[in-house]
C-alpha cells in the first residue's frame, strides 16, 4: 500500500523550550521495555512532566490548551544523546506530526523522517517570533508547507531548512525504507535466486 505523500502538516504548536534536549529526557530509559512502540506516547517527557509522587510539574505539555497540539517548537540540537528510536516514536504516538527546532541530532532526525514526521530547522530569531505568537494566542494554527519550505503562522510566513533528501522522500511518499523494501519484494526475491551462494 503506497505511503502518504506529505506536502503539508498543520495544527497548533506547543513550545517546549531548551537546547540539547536529549532522548533520555524525551523518553526515559525505564519505559523502553515494551515489545512494540504502542503506548509510548503517555511516557513522553515523563520526568519533565511529573514529580516522583506523580504530581504534575509546571510544563507546557501539562497545560490543557496544548493538549491536542500536533507541532512542537523547541531549541537547538534536539534529540541528541543515545540513538534510541523510541524517542521519535513516543513523540509520534503522543500525536506530534512535525518538530520545529534550531537543528537536530543526526540519528533522531533520520528516525523521525522514517515515521513521516518532518523535522524542520529555523533561526533563533524566527523561533522566538513563533514562541511569542503562541504566547499571545495558544489556539493559533500553523501550517508547514513542505514543498515551499515555509511555516505559515498567523500573518507570518517563515522559511525553514529541510534536507533535500528528506524533503523529497516526504513529498514522494517514500519516507519509510522498510515499506520501500516490502514494495520491492519481487525484485529482492529475484536477486536472491540469482545469488551464487544461496
Amino acid at each position: 500500500m503506497p505511503l502518504e505523500k506529505i506536502h503539508n502538516v498543520s495544527g497548533t504548536i506547543v513550545h517546549v523550550p531548551g537546547d540539547d534536549i536529549d532522548t533520555d529526557r524525551i523518553i526515559p530509559a525505564r519505559f523502553m521495555k515494551c515489545v512494540t512502540f504502542d503506548g509510548l506516547g503517555e511516557f513522553l517527557f515523563y520526568d519533565m512532566k511529573f514529580h516522583e509522587n506523580g504530581d504534575l510539574k509546571d510544563h507546557p505539555l501539562n497545560e490543557p490548551q496544548f493538549k491536542n497540539s500536533s507541532i512542537m517548537l523547541t531549541g537547538s540540537n534536539f534529540g541528541c544523546g543515545s540513538s534510541r528510536e523510541h524517542a521519535p516514536q513516543s513523540l509520534f504516538r503522543a500525536g506530534f506530526r512535525a518538530i520545529i527546532a534550531g537543528n537536530f541530532a543526526e540519528i533522531f532526525f533520520g528516525n523521525s523522517i522514517n515515521l513521516g514526521m518532518p523535522c524542520v530547522s529555523v533561526t533563533e530569531e524566527d523561533r522566538n517570533l513563533i514562541a511569542g505568537l503562541i504566547t499571545e494566542n495558544s489556539e493559533l494554527n500553523a501550517s508547514l508547507d513542505i514543498l515551499e519550505s515555509k511555516i505559515k503562522v498567523g500573518d507570518h510566513s517563515i522559511s525553514f531548512d529541510l534536507r533535500s533528501g528528506a524533503r523529497d522522500s516526504l513529498l514522494n511518499g517514500t519516507w519509510d525504507p522498510l515499506d520501500e523494501l516490502l514494495q520491492a519484494r519481487q525484485t529482492v526475491e529475484k536477486l536472491h535466486q540469482n545469488l551464487s551462494y544461496t
